[in-house]
């Protein structure tokens, strides 16, 4: 974590590692949670059996996929989602609401990692909030154009 620059660095598969936005509400949330284990590390260090008295000894490693994942469907279940999700659905549902925000799909692109803007593609999906927002300018450029035709008769 930067705190000072609000980032988070990220250690993505195939060595892509990256930075990405950290909402302050979010970096207020992890400082608090470090405070919890202290890991030189891990932010998500692995628990032991025993509980965490052993999380900041650098020698524990990452969560499991397996703990992470067991995570996931508590919080979902608790959230009242009835939707199916995996923890994968994050990284699309994250894509999708910059999308929507208006953010440049090319910073979008940057923040999965992506090499290629084809790849970032599969991830953004289209809600219909996000179609909706195209209507209005459609019409806008039809009136103008119909408008500049009407002059031009």
């Amino acid at each position: 974590m930067d705190g000072d620059r609000r980032l988070l660095h990220l250690h993505g598969k195939g060595g892509k590692d990256r930075y990405v936005p950290l909402p302050d509400a979010t970096l207020q949330l992890l400082r608090e949670y470090w405070r919890s284990h202290r890991n030189p590390l891990w932010l998500f260090p692995t628990g032991t059996r025993s509980g965490v008295a052993l999380l900041s000894d650098p020698t524990v490693g990452h969560i499991s996929r397996a703990s992470l994942q067991s995570a996931f469907v508590r919080a979902v279940k608790q959230s009242g989602v009835h939707k199916r999700a995996h923890v994968h659905t994050l990284r699309h549902s994250y894509a999708t609401h910059l999308l929507e925000a208006g953010v440049n799909l090319r910073l979008i692109q940057d923040y999965l990692g992506h090499t290629s803007p084809k790849t970032t593609a599969v991830y953004t999906h289209l809600t219909r909030e996000l179609r909706d927002t195209a209507v209005q300018p459609i019409n806008d450029l039809m009136r103008h154009g119909v408008a500049q035709l009407a002059q031009l008769m």
